[in-house]
């Protein structure tokens, strides 16, 4: 399942490697990407957006679903 997210706050790569890192150690998530220019994620994988978007708040950054 391939779930897209909003994601407020990066500013450059290191940024989009943390909010990757962050979405990769939630259970059920398989991969991970963050789109700083698009301020956005995709996520494939069977978890819950909510677990998403906490793991995303908890690195210091804005996340909606």
């Amino acid at each position: 399942m391939t779930t897209h997210i909003t994601v407020e706050g990066m500013s450059c790569e290191h940024c989009e490697q943390t909010v990757e890192e962050a979405l990769r150690s939630v259970q059920g998530v398989t991969e991970a990407s963050a789109d700083r220019g698009a301020a956005a994620a995709t996520v494939e994988g069977d978890v819950d957006v909510s677990a998403l978007v906490t793991a995303v708040e908890d690195a210091g950054y804005t996340a909606s679903a």
